[in-house]
This record gives C-alpha cells, structure tokens and sequence, in this order.
C-alpha cells in the first residue's frame, strides 16, 4: 500500500530524529536539546529569548519545553532569569558550558543535514523548501 503525504513526512521525521539522537547523545544531549541550545545561543545575540520563543519554533508543548529546559540547567547549558516587568517570564541565558558546546553540537547537526541531503540537487532542495512551507501553511490555516 502507498504511503500518503503525512505517513512518508511521519517516517522521515522519526528516522531524522533517532539520526540526530544519535549524534548529539556523544554529547550527552538529546537531539531537541542541541536544535534548541544552538537555537538559544544565536537568538540571545540578537535579544532576549525566552521560553514561548522555543515552543514556537519547535512546535513543541510548553510541558515539553519546561521539562527540556530544566533538564538543560540541571546540565549547566543554560540560566533562566526572570525578567524585571514580570516575574512569570523567564530569559534563557545560555552559559560558557554552552558557548563552549555549540561548535561541536553544530558539527553533529551538520553531519545529520549532510547525510540527509546526500545524492540531491540544489534545485529538488529548493523545491522541497518550498512544498514543505506550503503543506505547513495549510495546515495552519
């Protein structure tokens, strides 16, 4: 029987997820930690970044986040501070343990990326770019 659109983007995204465990577990990290770890160090460049922030990119639940990122400052990768104008909201700092982790946490990540696009052309990847924003837009709507 042929797989529909969301069983092949479902088996894809499993094997990609067990890939990327694979390789940030050297590291002691899950793979959503490395994604959100690196994610964390370059937004805080550019500002703030606070937890919403990472459910909103990954997707994932707030009770998900919370867990992760607790784990992640049990760990020494991150601090969360609470800011001044209220004191529910938390700012995640990324600490020198992380700072010193991220070149290696992007490495595996580019393994993953480069195992994943092996054998494409530049065009099918821009192709897939944008039927994959496409089917994320529709299911937003």
């Amino acid at each position: 029987m042929e797989k529909d659109f969301g069983g092949w983007i479902s088996l894809l995204f499993h094997k990609l997820r067990k890939r990327v465990n694979a390789e940030v577990q050297t590291l002691g990290l899950t793979g959503i930690q490395g994604h959100a770890l690196h994610y964390i160090l370059v937004k805080s460049e550019e500002g703030p970044v606070y937890q919403r922030d990472v459910e909103g990119v990954f997707g994932v639940s707030r009770s998900t986040v919370t867990g992760m990122l607790q784990q992640m400052e049990r760990d020494g990768l991150i601090r969360r501070d609470s800011v001044e104008d209220d004191g529910r909201l938390k700012c995640l700092i990324p600490t020198q343990k992380a700072i010193e982790m991220d070149e290696r946490v992007r490495e595996c990540l580019r393994r993953v990326d480069e195992r994943l696009t092996q054998g494409l052309t530049p065009s099918q990847l821009d192709a897939f770019k944008e039927v994959a924003a496409q089917m994320a837009a529709n299911l937003d709507e």
